[in-house]
């Protein structure tokens, strides 16, 4: 059994209800959520196991972990006064 790292997109969830929606770039029928951070990435490593196991049961290929392929960065920027 190999261990792999895949990326996963937090954002914020329903601004009523809070919590965050999870999606897995490299496995595009991944997507969760939680009500926190950890909750979240609770169920995102559950989504990919699940996953995983669904595209071997079916004879399909895993995508290798994708650590280091993808880079998240926030940039700021300063905006003119109305």
């Amino acid at each position: 059994m190999a261990d792999l790292r895949y990326t996963v997109v937090l954002e914020p969830g329903d601004p009523d209800e809070g919590g965050f929606v999870v999606s897995v770039p490299a496995l595009p029928e991944a997507h969760t959520q939680g009500n926190t951070v950890e909750d979240a990435l609770a169920n995102a490593r559950e989504v990919i196991e699940l996953c995983i196991l669904s595209r071997l049961d079916h004879g399909e290929d895993i995508p290798p972990g994708d650590v280091g392929a993808t880079r998240v960065e926030s940039v700021a920027v300063s905006v003119p006064a109305a």
